[in-house]
């Protein structure tokens, strides 16, 4: 069953062929054009191969990195960023455990979210 990986309205479609988050995820994802206004880190580490399309990852930083059809990123959960879509993509990943925590930056404001997308009051 398809689901919304980062949430309603992120523009991610996920397609997990295993998800046993404890252990590890393998899962199609497809990316609608363009990018959600958030950047986030992770619950896992992840690798991804892209199949078909291009993206652009933007670092908090400033810099960007280009990723097209072909290509291999491996993402460990501190990579703080954001994914822009070029056009629509197709990607392999494969998900290893999760941690309880990530983190989202949402309008200047760090969020702090575990299982369910729930949000975490910050100290």
């Amino acid at each position: 069953f398809p689901s919304h990986d980062r949430g309603a309205g992120s523009g991610v479609t996920a397609y997990f062929l295993v998800e046993l988050k404890s252990l590890f995820s393998i899962g199609l994802l497809h990316f609608d054009k363009g990018t959600r206004d958030v950047f986030h880190s992770h619950a896992f580490n992840a690798v991804t191969y892209w199949i078909k399309g291009r993206v652009r990852e933007h670092h908090v930083s400033g810099d960007s990195i280009d990723f097209q059809t072909g290509q291999v990123r491996y993402t460990p959960r501190s990579t703080f960023h954001q994914i822009e879509a070029l056009e629509p993509t197709w990607a392999f990943t494969i998900r290893g455990p999760w941690v309880d925590y990530w983190k989202e930056l949402r309008n200047g404001k760090y969020f702090t979210l575990t299982h369910g997308r729930k949000e975490i009051p910050n100290d």
